[in-house]
């Protein structure tokens, strides 16, 4: 069976859309029994007009009832389509690395690499932050880096994936958050006076993170730690670097 899979066109999906019309939808509480045909159709229907909550009741149900039913591999995929539309990036994470447990060779793995790409991208964002324009730098980038695994994973299982454009894009921007917050540590360092901890912290984002606009500020990190140790002959050599990259 042809997989079908769903589109994605931006990290930011609104949870709102999905919301739309649906509430008076999902106030039963459980699916009537029907076909599983007629189940699978009425929760594509719900998909194709933003009724995620609908959809994943439907596909929840179906997947319960009719677990080994012909369209069960399909279910599994728009269930994680849901979830994630759905801002539930923990039951799709969850549902995807069950998927890759039951399928490891299945035609579609590049799709799957993607959404848990997606899917820990959204873990590692904080809606509340992102729309006051709070700077969080500083939090634990554990999704992050797990996100950057996952989409490259995606290229080097499938270089030509539909998907391998977009997902090196959202390494570009994984990269410069997990800079970002290697300065945040390191300046938390140098303000503290643990000089050599701020200094090995700078040095990582010049070994590792050498092509983002971070590396200003790790110049200047090591350049104020050397003069703060008396190490001066450091600090003129990191001075250089710095007015060299100007």
């Amino acid at each position: 069976m042809m997989t079908k899979r769903r589109s994605l066109t931006s990290l930011s999906i609104v949870l709102a859309l999905a919301l739309t019309g649906c509430a008076s939808n999902v106030e039963e509480k459980s699916v009537p029994i029907s076909a599983p045909e007629k189940m699978y159709q009425q929760a594509q229907e719900s998909l194709d007009m933003g009724n995620m909550l609908k959809a994943t009741k439907l596909l929840e149900a179906i997947e319960s009832r009719y677990p080994f039913g012909p369209q069960a591999t399909q279910v599994q995929l728009d269930l994680i389509y849901a979830y994630y539309r759905q801002s539930n990036s923990e039951q799709a994470l969850a549902s995807i690395d069950r998927f890759l447990r039951l399928n490891p060779t299945h035609p579609d793995i590049d799709y799957i690499y993607y959404m848990r790409g997606l899917a820990n991208m959204q873990s590692d964002q904080n809606m509340f932050h992102d729309m006051l324009s709070i700077d969080r730098s500083d939090r634990d980038p554990q999704y992050a880096i797990q996100a950057f695994k996952d989409f490259k994973q995606l290229l080097v299982a499938r270089p030509h994936s539909h998907y391998s454009a977009d997902a090196k894009q959202r390494m570009v921007a994984l990269k410069n958050r997990l800079a970002r917050h290697q300065l945040a540590v390191a300046n938390y360092y140098l303000d503290r006076q643990i000089y050599v901890a701020a200094i090995n912290r700078a040095k990582d984002i010049l070994a590792t993170f050498n092509d983002t606009e971070y590396t200003k500020g790790a110049l200047e990190v090591m350049i104020a730690s050397y003069k703060a140790l008396n190490q001066n002959d450091l600090a003129d050599k990191s001075q250089l670097v710095l007015d060299a990259n100007k």
